[in-house]
């Protein structure tokens, strides 16, 4: 297996959960199962992926809810998938497997909806810049932060934070307030920041931010949508170290935000279990 080809299993997995994309028996094939889809994909990935694409060889199982012609039609949108987003020496599977997330919500039909449509909100207030921040300005008590263990590798660290939020007003407060009273976030390489918020009248609000590490912020959002989080927001500092990781980092993102939820009591060790406290 290539360093490149073991770095996106892992980070597949710590994105969308242990068993998204799993080895076979087979030499250099895999099994993946789409976030949300009924179906699972056969995948094999040639010895020189990512310099040749992967080879999708069929549809490995249609689920057990899956509807008649599910299973044919996941297969022939992720084959679109891959072949809109695949460049020759860059991995893709990450993308092709949000791509046929599009294509598939872009091709369903429209069905008649019983619970309140109101769309999903995002806030629109920008981050504040790093060097723009002002502690003399802020009079809110110290956020109530769960820390994670710091996650190091190749001289890069990351450390996550998290913490209940009732609104996004009170999200982007915290994150002022960590900035401009802890001297070494502020002077990170990135943190990165993620939330989402049930508000009154079934509004909600999701919103994140890449702060440089691109497409990051929406990695991270995702990760709570799979954990079903709400009312509640992360930031990931990471501190670099010198090396490029690769996708490694967004493994290394995904585990350190996990492992704040976990130590808030917001997941369990199962890691997708949403314990009572704090759901709405």
């Amino acid at each position: 297996m290539s360093e490149e080809l073991r770095d996106e299993v892992e980070a597949i997995n710590s994105i969308y959960g242990d068993g998204c994309l799993v080895p076979t028996n087979d030499t250099n094939v895999y099994i993946l199962k789409p976030p949300g889809e009924s179906s699972s994909l056969r995948i094999e990935f040639p010895p020189t992926y990512p310099a040749v694409p992967p080879v999708v060889l069929g549809t490995n199982s249609t689920g057990e809810h899956g509807k008649r012609g599910d299973a044919a039609r996941e297969l022939s949108l992720f084959c679109q998938a891959l072949s809109t987003v695949y460049e020759p020496g860059a991995v893709c599977l990450f993308d092709a497997i949000e791509e046929l997330s599009r294509l598939l919500e872009s091709s369903a039909p429209l069905e008649p909806q019983d619970e309140d449509t109101t769309p999903e909100k995002a806030a629109d207030v920008s981050p504040t810049s790093k060097a723009t921040v002002d502690a003399n300005g802020l009079d809110i008590p110290e956020p109530p932060w769960v820390i994670s263990d710091p996650f190091v590798e190749l001289k890069s660290t990351f450390v996550a934070r998290c913490a209940p939020v009732s609104s996004t007003e009170q999200a982007e407060a915290y994150v002022q307030h960590l900035l401009s009273t802890d001297k070494k976030v502020r002077t990170a390489t990135h943190n990165i920041t993620a939330w989402r918020i049930k508000g009154p009248n079934n509004t909600t609000f999701q919103d994140c931010n890449d702060d440089g590490e691109t497409a990051a912020g929406g990695r991270l959002l995702h990760l709570m949508q799979l954990m079903d989080l709400w009312n509640v927001m992360v930031i990931v500092t990471r501190w670099y170290g010198g090396h490029k990781l690769g996708p490694r980092r967004f493994a290394l993102i995904n585990q350190t935000a996990r492992d704040a939820f976990l130590k808030a009591g917001l997941v369990s060790e199962n890691q997708n279990k949403r314990k009572g406290s704090g759901k709405s």
